[in-house]
């Protein structure tokens, strides 16, 4: 059972059964040590190598053999300390043994450094020959990968720059982590229940605030500190698209895009597909804004309106065997092998499931080769949202399970790029399941909404933030400074175009532009738009078909990265090199939109 004290416990008061079991990693941090030693050592070995590859396909076989070893090696550590630390970021144990392994594995990759210039390096006529023989059969896949890559491999000295210049390339990320999370002190704020912080993780709290004057005194008070450090920020933003630049010159693509798609060999064709056609199926997201507006009884819809519930708080308590019966029961569809794997998973020691004093927040799911599919959660009862993120982070974990089953290690590994089309699966089930069992019309109305809401962050926020990345290194690349003034308008061309007529922006509203953390890692978010697409596709065909469709959507799910995304989702039965996907999306949101017309009168 959860713990229903309002004081949160230490992690020595939480009960074993609801955390994780990574024995299945380590029995203890004394083994983890031992093996890191181990590490380290078989690290050490690495020079002996090189020079050897293109020998023979037997020595080329050998260094892939002790890469793959030492590989699976580094990911049981690096989970095992990872998933440690999470537990309590307090934790100098776990955080001393996160810093070990970081400095172990960045000088196991430094050492390597020669390795891919040195298999680019094998002529094609030999490459071919290797190619075929049975010692080199589970390294086929990761091998073709890795030769794709020849015309931007360096050589071995520039190789070894490059990596030892990894590091400073992320001072940017950091130091916005830094300036935003710690050095902003966004103060208090008079709230009926007294003063009450304000900071990152209240802001969306105080934005979901039914009392309007105390949404507008938080988001101006919020975005008063991004106002007073727009220069330094605009200057962390612009190092870091300098940076994804620069890297994309040195390694001779035509531009930073197009070195970001280049691993997931993801035409650009699909990003700008995405960006066109949900340009033209803004109607929906207008209909959206308006229709918030008359619910709200606002005169002026403002930015900080957004979050806002268009309902009264649904209270409904939901333990969490009862979560997971509700999550196999809505996933009924897919059988029994994939819903009973899952349940015993959530109702064994896959999760850790509850808060406790420092453990890192929100949710997330760790799938590795070795152990189990971990998920991490701060599940709340009275959150019938968190049912939702459980059903998401299975969704992850299930993936994972059968990509670690289905695949050689070397290639086991899915893409960020199908990542979510697994979890907002599961959660368009889990809605679809909910919204039709619903035993009132509130919470019908609750679920409807938040669908909308999820659905719209999803597609088209994550949308709108593509097309600012693209701009923005499109404006570099053209030689244009990324002077906080071009930024912020850049950004508020795109929030009038995105929210519509309805919409009246404040003067701090582009700032937004300034303060999102994933514009720190270029290129990703289109991800979670073109995934939302191909699960909602997806989910269509597999509850409208058969057995064949449901054996499309798991052949799928084992392709662990033996296959490039597009081609991977080609054979689940969506083509994401189209824009019908996209566009069915933008009309399944009309459709949201629609039934919120209707339970909203």
């Amino acid at each position: 059972m959860a713990n229903n004290d309002s004081r949160i416990p230490a992690r020595s008061e939480v009960k074993r059964e609801d955390t994780w079991d990574l024995s299945k990693l380590y029995p203890n941090d004394d083994e983890w040590g031992k093996d890191l030693e181990k590490y380290e050592k078989l690290a050490e070995k690495i020079p002996g190598f090189c020079g050897t590859l293109g020998k023979s396909a037997e020595s080329l076989a050998d260094y892939l053999k002790f890469a793959r070893d030492l590989g699976l090696l580094e990911e049981k550590l690096g989970s095992y300390s990872g998933l440690r630390q999470t537990e309590d970021e307090g934790d100098n144990a776990a955080r001393t043994m996160s810093g070990r392994f970081a400095m172990a594995a960045a000088a196991s990759r430094a050492a390597s450094s020669w390795d891919a210039p040195e298999i680019q390096a094998i002529g094609e006529t030999a490459m071919a020959a290797f190619l075929k023989h049975p010692r080199l059969a589970e390294y086929v896949i990761y091998l073709k990968k890795l030769l794709r890559y020849k015309p931007h491999i360096l050589s071995d000295k520039e190789e070894r720059i490059i990596a030892l210049h990894a590091e400073g390339e992320a001072v940017s990320s950091e130091a916005f982590s830094v300036l935003t999370n710690v050095d902003f002190d966004f103060g208090e704020l008079d709230t009926p229940d007294g003063k009450k912080p304000l900071s990152q993780s209240t802001w969306s709290v105080f934005m979901e605030n039914p009392d309007r004057e105390l949404r507008r005194r938080a988001y101006q008070q919020f975005y008063h500190h991004f106002e007073t450090h727009k220069t330094t920020l605009a200057a962390l933003y612009s190092g870091s698209v300098k940076n994804d630049v620069i890297h994309a010159r040195i390694r001779g693509y035509p531009s930073a895009l197009a070195e970001a798609l280049f691993p997931d060999n993801v035409p650009q064709a699909v990003y700008d597909n995405l960006v066109s056609t949900v340009n033209a199926n803004l109607e929906p997201l207008h209909r959206y804004y308006a229709l918030r507006k008359r619910a709200l009884k606002v005169e002026e819809l403002r930015h900080y309106d957004v979050y806002a519930p268009l309902t009264a708080n649904v209270s409904k308590r939901t333990s969490w065997d009862e979560a997971t019966k509700l999550i196999a029961a809505a996933l009924e569809p897919l059988g029994d092998e994939y819903v009973n794997t899952l349940r015993t998973g959530l109702q064994g020691r896959w999760a850790d499931r509850y808060e406790n004093r420092g453990k890192r927040s929100g949710a997330f799911s760790a799938g590795g080769y070795i152990g189990d599919p971990y998920i991490l959660m701060n599940y709340k009862e009275d959150s019938i949202r968190d049912v939702f993120t459980m059903a998401h982070e299975g969704g992850h974990s299930m993936h994972s399970w059968y990509s670690a089953a289905s695949n050689p290690f070397m290639h086991y590994g899915y893409t960020i790029f199908e990542a979510e089309v697994a979890s907002t699966f599961n959660e368009e089930l889990l809605f679809r399941y909910l919204r039709d069992h619903a035993d009132t019309r509130e919470l019908k109305l609750y679920l409807v909404n938040k669908r909308a809401d999820d659905i719209l962050s999803t597609l088209y926020r994550q949308t709108m933030f593509a097309e600012f990345e693209k701009r923005s290194h499109e404006l570099e690349e053209s030689g244009t400074p990324l002077t906080a003034e071009i930024l912020r308008s850049e950004y508020r061309q795109l929030l009038v175009k995105y929210f519509g007529p309805a919409m009246v922006f404040e003067t701090e509203s582009d700032l937004e532009g300034l303060r999102i953390p994933h514009f720190y890692r270029a290129f990703y978010v289109y991800k979670y738009a073109t995934g939302i697409s191909a699960a909602l596709a997806l989910a269509n065909r597999v509850l409208s078909g058969g057995a064949r469709e449901r054996e499309d959507y798991f052949s799928f799910l084992k392709s662990g990265g033996s296959r490039f995304p597009i081609e991977s989702l080609k054979i689940a039965g969506v083509d994401m090199s189209t824009p019908g996907p996209v566009e069915d999306a933008c009309l399944a949101f009309g459709r949201i939109v629609g039934e919120l017309e209707e339970l909203l009168g």
